[in-house]
């Protein structure tokens, strides 16, 4: 099951991330245990029952069931388990990865876990974000209890919960979160998490965004870059301006495409197609899932721009 196929990670990955989580990993446990004892430990290291699955197995199996949606009861056939044991495992380790943050490009071990992490590395970089929102079909829930039409997206007309994700200009996924239903705007998500005070404190960041953000573009206009408005007599007016409009729309279309092929790099795993577990467990899992894809989308090697500005040549005295 360690095969790339199967987990969605190289094997030189998945041996990071098992040094990396083992300790924070056993930590936890010995944490939950002592909270269960109530007090030291009474026994020497290592007594007691034996875990069914080692700690490698549960990050195999964790990662198998978010990269290919296999059922709990799958897993625990392959392991010769029980289903409660493959549940646990996945329920320890997936919390480990959703905070493991997303990777800094070009900075190998350094992690951003917040907006303000995100915003302070765009003003460091000098890079422009593209931001937008993505939405995923869960279950409906059940009849007669409060907020259920809240689920109900308006654009895809399902039951979905709506993530924002925030990525540079070659689709590198810097961070990804603001979990919502799929009722609520995008515009509204980016107010109540905190994105627009962010390009309130740090006036020298941009961003390349959609139709969806028009308020927040026209609430900075000098910071966020919007597809521009139709003209209100297109039809009728000169050739030229229609081409203009055109033009300036697919200029700024293509700056932004790219963190739609972010969205792209999430949805190959498999519970980001169509999510069936439970709605409380979609945030740590689309989390987990976006900061594993950041590991691989920041290996890619950075792409400069060429300077095409003139350069005077002084004459040289013969």
């Amino acid at each position: 099951m360690s095969h790339p196929a199967f987990c969605g990670v190289t094997y030189q990955h998945l041996g990071e991330l098992i040094e990396e989580l083992a300790p924070r990993w056993e930590a936890r446990c010995e944490s939950g245990r002592h909270e269960r004892r109530q007090g030291r430990r009474r026994r020497e290291a290592g007594a007691g029952p034996r875990y069914e699955l080692v700690f490698t197995d549960r990050v195999l199996v964790t990662l198998v069931h978010l990269r290919t949606g296999l059922t709990h009861a799958a897993l625990a056939v392959i392991y010769e388990v029980g289903t409660s044991t493959v549940g646990r495992a996945v329920a320890e380790i997936r919390p480990l990865l959703a905070d493991r943050g997303f990777a800094v490009p070009d900075r190998p071990g350094l992690r951003l876990r917040t907006l303000g992490d995100v915003f302070a590395y765009a003003e460091a970089e000098d890079i422009t974000l593209r931001i937008d929102g993505t939405e995923t079909q869960v279950r409906r829930p059940r009849a007669n209890r409060p907020g259920r039409r809240a689920f109900i997206s308006g654009k895809r007309r399902q039951n979905t919960i709506k993530m924002t994700t925030i990525s540079d200009h070659q689709g590198r996924t810097l961070w990804s979160g603001a979990e919502r239903p799929g009722r609520m705007h995008d515009q509204t998500a980016l107010r109540t998490e905190g994105i627009a005070e962010q390009f309130r404190h740090r006036p020298t960041v941009r961003a390349e965004v959609d139709e969806g953000y028009r308020g927040l573009a026209n609430k900075f206009p000098h910071q966020i870059s919007a597809p521009p408005r139709k003209p209100k007599d297109l039809d009728g007016g000169p050739l030229s301006e229609r081409h203009a409009w055109r033009e300036m729309r697919r200029r700024q279309s293509s700056r932004r495409i790219c963190v739609e092929h972010a969205n792209a790099e999430h949805r190959q795993w498999r519970p980001l197609q169509r999510y069936t577990g439970r709605r409380e467990d979609y945030g740590a899992t689309h989390r987990a899932i976006a900061g594993l894809v950041s590991d691989r989308a920041a290996k890619r090697t950075t792409q400069r721009k060429t300077n095409t500005a003139l350069v005077p040549v002084s004459a040289k005295v013969c």
